[in-house]
């Protein structure tokens, strides 16, 4: 597999040179293109964009709205959105008639570095993150701009709620998450989430799949701070929503039934664990990294009615230091009959991932009834 970091290359630096060079006949691309491609081989990802975040910073015009009119002028049409409601992929873009793609990541570098100075180059910076985030995204560039210029930058995210382009319509609630993964994070709004507020419930109906995911995500990174609103909000919002809110708002709640939130347990009619047993079972006492687990749950439910219950399971994982730190994974959502007896079945990939090393050792499996750990199981865990 084609390393992450290679998705910013020398042809990407070649590339964006012609198209500004194409926009503007007086932009310098042979000295851009030899300060980003410089040693580029030897950096990751993260310093890759930055190096051509520098590289644009020293050869864009000084004055920021010419700036800005050039990267504009030098775009690739839009990401097309299909008829779900989701855009095409970054690798299906007409590159070829103007900048596209992970490029643009190191484009809304430059326009945050620039658009900070104060609240006219924010105004400005903002049409342009307006514009890139059509053929990209804008979600961690707009992030340093709200931070600096809040009321300004939830003023127009304010205004784009209603915007035609589902592009952007994501971007108000996607740059405005507190915890946005690889983002600045938002302190201001982690504390306090309400000024979001009004611009989620504008977009938790929006007719694409695309902006309604980032609500969800949105309201799950609330979850983490503020638990008892997010409960709140989805048992209000539940009322008379359609099938499309509904599953927003499972979506939201996911972290908060896994930690058997009670009042968002209460919400989603799950507020009472199993009437009942579960037993778990393993398919091995070891396994090796790389292979496979497999979970066999028994449930006996002794209720005279039937039972609601998700049922997930958490691995204990064993960390570098010997210690062990839990991650659920998502099970199974059913109706256990009065007096059923049910079996459950999946297998557990012990594939290591890039965000968990897997280390040698004893991992607990524990399975959860509605965000209660009710059975549990252990494995050895061999290199």
């Amino acid at each position: 597999m084609e390393p992450f970091k290679n998705l910013i290359n020398r042809d990407t630096v070649v590339h964006t040179g012609r198209h500004l060079r194409r926009a503007w006949p007086r932009f310098d691309h042979k000295r851009f293109e030899a300060q980003a491609a410089t040693g580029l081989e030897g950096l990751e990802f993260k310093a890759r964009a930055m190096q051509l975040a520098d590289a644009l910073e020293a050869t864009l015009p000084a004055d920021f709205n010419a700036a800005c009119e050039l990267i504009e002028a030098s775009l690739a049409p839009p990401l097309a959105i299909d008829t779900q409601g989701e855009p095409l992929k970054l690798g299906e873009a007409q590159a070829g008639s103007g900048v596209a793609g992970w490029a643009l990541w190191a484009v809304g570098e430059f326009v945050a570095r620039r658009g900070v100075q104060d609240a006219a180059a924010a105004q400005r910076g903002l049409a342009c993150l307006h514009a890139v985030t059509q053929r990209f995204t804008a979600e961690f560039a707009i992030r340093p701009l709200i931070q600096r210029h809040p009321a300004l930058a939830l003023e127009t995210l304010g205004d784009w709620v209603s915007d035609p382009s589902a592009h952007v319509r994501r971007l108000v609630s996607e740059g405005s998450r507190p915890r946005l993964p690889w983002g600045l994070r938002l302190q201001a709004l982690v504390a306090d989430p309400s000024p979001t507020l009004p611009l989620l419930r504008a977009l938790q109906d929006d007719p694409s799949s695309y902006v309604r995911r980032s609500v969800a995500n949105h309201l799950n990174d609330i979850a983490k701070d503020h638990p008892d609103l997010v409960a709140t909000w989805v048992r209000d919002h539940l009322v008379d929503a359609p099938d499309s809110r509904s599953a927003l708002l499972r979506h939201a709640s996911r972290s908060l039934i896994k930690q058997g939130h009670a009042p968002t347990l209460a919400a989603w009619g799950l507020a009472s664990g199993l009437k009942g047993q579960a037993v778990l079972a393993l398919s091995a006492k070891r396994a090796a990294v790389g292979g496979e687990i497999g979970l066999r749950v028994q449930l006996q439910s002794s209720a005279r009615q039937p039972q609601r219950l998700v049922v997930d399971y958490a691995v204990h994982h064993v960390r570098a230091n010997g210690g062990t730190s839990p991650k659920v994974f998502k099970g199974w959502k059913l109706t256990l009959e009065a007096g059923e007896q049910r079996t459950l079945e999946k297998r557990h990939s012990l594939k290591p991932v890039t965000t968990r090393t897997l280390y040698p050792g004893t991992h607990r499996i524990e399975v959860l009834v509605n965000g209660v750990a009710l059975a549990e199981a252990a494995f050895e865990l061999k290199p």
